[in-house]
């Protein structure tokens, strides 16, 4: 594990890297790396921070944990590797994509495109032991990426929040800057889809209000 970030979100993370939960954290995660199997690998885990510096945001996805099948995490919220079956969510958020915004549905899983465009993809827990998912939730991540979310809030210039599923929905508490928008609802899962996802359009949603602040939206286009 290497703390030191490629952009700017080094200078607004390097005190949290210092303080005792995470320090704890670390030699956690140090022994969970030697004993099991852990996705993403230990140079992926800070991928969302190191693709979409804070300096380019515009919007923020948040999901849970890190796929935890192999090759599938990269340390990308609801993205996987080039060449890897595309997860059902995922498949699910395409349709979505092409209903609100006409874009065809790519034949890649691997969303690195939308970080380039200042889409930041932050898991609200960043490791996993291999096929057991939320087996890191409680280990202190949650404490870090809870620090992260509170920084994006800060900001002054407005930034979209996509908040799908209930996890994801419970850190609106965290999100206090009324020149932020919020865009919660129903997890893309197939578990869950067909009860409000689609048909939500937050892809429009978030384009139109970063227009609306003089920022040019993304494209969306993976």
């Amino acid at each position: 594990m290497r703390e030191i970030l490629k952009t700017d979100w080094q200078d607004y993370l390097a005190e949290e890297f210092e303080k005792t939960y995470y320090k704890d954290l670390r030699a956690l995660l140090l022994e969970e790396y030697k004993d099991y199997e852990i996705f993403p690998k230990a140079e992926d885990i800070f991928n969302a921070f190191n693709y979409t510096p804070y300096s380019k945001l515009k919007v923020v996805i948040l999901g849970q944990d890190p796929y935890h099948n192999v090759n599938q995490a990269h340390g990308l919220a609801f993205s996987v590797r080039e060449g890897v079956k595309t997860p059902p969510s995922l498949v699910n958020i395409y349709k979505e994509l092409k209903s609100d915004l006409g874009l065809e549905i790519p034949n890649t899983g691997n969303l690195v495109n939308w970080t380039k465009e200042g889409i930041m993809l932050l898991n609200t827990t960043l490791t996993v032991r291999a096929h057991t998912p939320m087996s890191h939730s409680k280990i202190g991540w949650e404490i870090f990426t809870n620090r992260v979310i509170e920084i994006i809030d800060e900001r002054e210039e407005p930034v979209v929040f996509i908040l799908w599923g209930n996890h994801a929905k419970s850190k609106i508490k965290l999100i206090k800057n009324e020149r932020h928008l919020v865009i919660a609802g129903v997890h893309p899962s197939p578990l869950s889809a067909n009860r409000g996802f689609f048909g939500s359009k937050p892809f429009s949603k978030a384009n139109a209000f970063l227009e609306e602040n003089n920022i040019e939206p993304p494209s969306w286009r993976v």
